[in-house]
């Protein structure tokens, strides 16, 4: 192999690097809005701000044991929909109801909201909960985990808490 074989690549790169600083057609698109990443004193805050059992969930745990999850599915805004639908604002969300993710019949018309509680039924066992969707997870038996998976996507996916009721 030539010196100059092997110093192409080096020579090339700042030119290309310059080339793309060049004046170019403005952006007809508007830059996209930051995404707020929570720092631990806001995901400690919010996760004690969830009702109970959640408000002691363990993130970490909840974490790791979303890890199973992750194959499927996104969390963060904006995230992509992969085999299923990204996660971001689920609680409150009609069931089958994210835009322009294929879901099956079953949810597509189970004709519920996502909440707390629904959910810990669904990652028990989602073929028990609601027959006839496509979700090949077989569930998380153990409680302690949903709590504590259940707690780490309030925290990460959105969810901003009731405010209590003025008395």
């Amino acid at each position: 192999m030539t010196r100059f074989a092997l110093a192409a690549p080096l020579l090339l790169a700042p030119i290309l690097a310059l080339a793309a600083c060049g004046p170019g057609e403005p952006s007809s698109t508007a830059p996209a809005k930051p995404v707020h990443v929570l720092t631990e004193t806001e995901k400690a805050t919010l996760l004690a701000s969830l009702p109970a059992p959640y408000n002691s969930g363990d993130l970490e745990n909840g974490r790791r044991a979303f890890a199973r999850c992750r194959s499927c599915h996104t969390i963060g805004e904006g995230g992509a929909d992969m085999t299923g639908p990204n996660l971001h604002g689920v609680f409150g969300r009609e069931a089958g109801a994210r835009p322009r993710y294929s879901y099956s019949n079953a949810l597509r018309n189970a004709n519920f909201v996502w909440d707390a509680e629904k959910l810990d039924r669904w990652l028990q066992n989602p073929r028990g909960f609601l027959p006839g969707n496509k979700m090949t997870f077989p569930g998380l038996p153990d409680a302690t985990d949903r709590r504590d998976v259940i707690a780490f996507l309030k925290v990460e996916t959105g969810y901003k808490p009731q405010p209590a009721p003025a008395s």
